[in-house]
């Protein structure tokens, strides 16, 4: 073993483990039973990368073998790993600013409304900028922009889209939502809507 590295591991081990409270910020985001692993495999160098080989393992529901994360985990899994890692993170040493674009893929319903109340809660101590289209997280937002594409607001001929943003007032985030809800909704209610051959 490196010299040293016996001293800090077992320093290191009377801190409470990332993963463990990763844990318990996963059951809280509509993944009771999943457990989110660190594989640590000594070397049998050191190399320029270091002493281990490190990986974050995921277990995602009860019976399930840990997997690499990029391997055995969904879009919505991925998601809420994310921002479980960013929530408990954030405790132990807290950023400024956090942007999420589309944390909520993949996930609807009380997943939906449990990511919205961690995003809430992250944004406690830092500003948390959150791209979604799922009225369940926008609902706990304190500032609402919309972005919108305008191709004439480019002035040009070439096609090009320009994008802009504008702040929303409380009856435009209340019409936003409704405009959101009707979105998830649309295709469940034309699956379900007999089809004239």
């Amino acid at each position: 073993m490196v010299p040293g590295r016996r001293a800090a591991r077992e320093a290191a081990g009377g801190r409470r483990c990332p993963c463990r409270r990763s844990g318990e910020e996963l059951a809280a985001l509509a993944m009771p039973n999943a457990r989110l692993l660190a594989d640590v495999t000594p070397l049998e160098s050191l190399t320029r990368h270091g002493a281990d080989q490190a990986a974050l393992l995921l277990a995602p529901h009860a019976g399930a073998d840990p997997a690499p994360l990029g391997r055995g985990a969904s879009g919505g899994e991925l998601s809420r790993v994310m921002l479980a890692l960013e929530v408990v993170l954030s405790e132990h040493a807290p950023a400024s600013t956090f942007i999420f674009d589309e944390v909520d893929a993949g996930v609807g319903g009380k997943a939906a409304v449990q990511i919205g109340r961690r995003l809430a809660k992250l944004a406690q101590h830092a500003q948390v900028i959150c791209v979604t289209h799922l009225p369940q997280v926008a609902a706990y937002a304190d500032n609402h922009i919309r972005v919108f594409k305008d191709p004439e607001a480019s002035g040009q001929s070439d096609g090009v889209t320009a994008s802009d943003v504008r702040s929303l007032t409380d009856d435009e985030r209340v019409g936003s939502w409704r405009a959101c809800w009707q979105a998830t909704r649309t295709p469940f209610r034309r699956a379900l809507t007999p089809m004239s051959c």
